[in-house]
């Protein structure tokens, strides 16, 4: 059976966790990127992320039963112990002890021995820096007021596994015909996009109607590579999106979606104008759902004049690959 997809997985920065699920002396397994990691914080409270075998005897760093019944290997000062015999490695993939050893073995000493990926914490979530060739970051993380503040509520989470490729979703930022068919909307969206290295931007201005008549309101839409999505809705009641896309292997994704408002007098506001604009935006993301999981990807597709900006934006998109010819998206 054929691939789905030509495109590998597109290097950048993707959510991992959030930041409170990793516990300080916490690991735990996660599969991304088609490999098997391991995710752990140090005792400094540093998020790390590993490749998972231990270059021993094979053992998954982020399976095993300690003497605390933790669950993967366990955290001692800024290592990970393997399960299996105790070797322990630091966050940057180097083994720093093997406590039965009277020398430590050649191929291991002050060498890296397990692959490590750059990590990053902001915006309440942990991120890793994906290259197939291990080249160091290209770009930073955005970080976001919303999500760094007390002035906004606590995130709104919401999370899928879909069938998909990280740049089939991307796309429907630049295919505004589809809302008028999938999402039923009464007009088609217009958006201005910009592209600027691994940055998009784009507004769509509007009137919102509300029973007090029409409110001038905004969407813009943002995203730092393949990974990091977000978009400020304006007008009725203020609302801020993190759209995380990472990939599990080239044809599978994890997405979250975490939704914030603004306090109102230092409290949290509840409402059924806020939580409508959640329920919405939330709710055609389940109409585009199973589009993606059963559609095939279409190289050189056959497009009218009324379609949106498909070829610039996969020209931009194509940056995030690495030994992919671009003419065959």
């Amino acid at each position: 059976m054929s691939k789905r997809y030509p495109m590998p997985i597109p290097h950048g920065w993707y959510a991992v966790c959030y930041s409170d699920e990793l516990a300080t002396g916490e690991s735990r397994a996660v599969t991304y990127f088609g490999k098997e990691l391991v995710l752990f914080r140090t005792e400094s409270g540093r998020a790390r992320l590993l490749d998972a075998y231990c270059p021993h005897l094979g053992a998954h760093l982020g399976y095993g039963i300690h003497e605390n019944s933790g669950q993967g290997g366990r955290i001692e000062g800024e290592s990970i112990v393997c399960p299996f015999h105790a070797w322990k490695f630091n966050g940057e993939g180097e083994c720093t002890e093997v406590p039965y050893a009277r020398n430590m073995p050649p191929k291991v000493q002050g060498k890296q021995c397990l692959r490590s990926y750059p990590t990053a914490e902001t915006n309440q979530v942990v991120w890793a820096w994906y290259h197939p060739e291990d080249e160091p970051p290209m770009w930073d993380v955005v970080e976001h007021e919303e999500a760094n503040s007390d002035g906004w509520a606590p995130l709104k989470r919401f999370e899928w596994h879909i069938s998909t490729h990280p740049q089939e979703m991307a796309e429907n930022a630049a295919d505004p015909a589809h809302f008028l068919f999938v999402h039923r909307t009464a007009n088609m969206p217009e958006w201005e996009t910009t592209y600027d290295g691994p940055t998009s931007r784009g507004v769509q201005r509007a009137k919102m109607p509300t029973p007090r008549g029409e409110v001038d309101g905004a969407i813009h839409t943002g995203s730092q590579g393949p990974g990091q999505g977000f978009t400020r809705f304006e007008g009725i009641a203020d609302t801020f999106l993190m759209g995380l896309t990472t990939p599990i292997d080239d044809e599978n994704v994890i997405l979250r979606f975490a939704f914030t408002q603004p306090k109102v007098d230092g409290e949290a506001k509840s409402s059924g104008v806020n939580d409508a604009i959640i329920a919405n935006i939330v709710g055609q993301l389940e109409e585009d759902k199973p589009i993606w999981e059963h559609k095939i990807y279409r190289p050189l597709p056959v497009l009218c004049d009324g379609d949106g900006p498909i070829a610039k934006f996969r020209k931009w998109y194509s940056q995030f690959y690495s030994n992919f010819d671009a003419g065959a998206m």
